[in-house]
């Protein structure tokens, strides 16, 4: 990775509220891709999203923030982080190739 990950909200398109705040629009979620690199992990108990982003993109930056990587990147997406993982749950998780490449607009 020659270039640190930039924000995942690069993309979104600002637009301004009914209240006349600035805000973000949508963006294109991190979705699951068949990847040669891709890890798989089984979720043990204990496990939490910003755990395992923690331990696999550990060389980044503040890597546990990067937990929501995971939780798009899934076949079946995780729509709420909130909820504990279930013990046994097969994740796939992406490699830092792939976020890097997710965030600078190339995946």
């Amino acid at each position: 990775m020659s270039q640190g990950p930039v924000s995942r909200w690069s993309d979104a398109a600002p637009y301004t509220d009914a209240f006349g705040r600035v805000v973000l629009g949508e963006r294109e979620p991190m979705a699951f891709r068949d990847r040669p690199d891709n890890r798989i992990h089984t979720v043990l108990p204990g496990d939490t999203l910003a755990a395992l982003a923690g331990e696999y993109f550990a060389p980044l930056p503040r890597a546990c923030g990067y937990w929501w990587a995971i939780a798009e990147y899934q076949p079946e997406p995780i729509v709420d982080p909130t909820k504990p993982l279930a013990v046994g749950r097969v994740l796939v998780v992406p490699s830092l190739e792939a976020l890097a490449a997710f965030l600078q607009g190339a995946a």
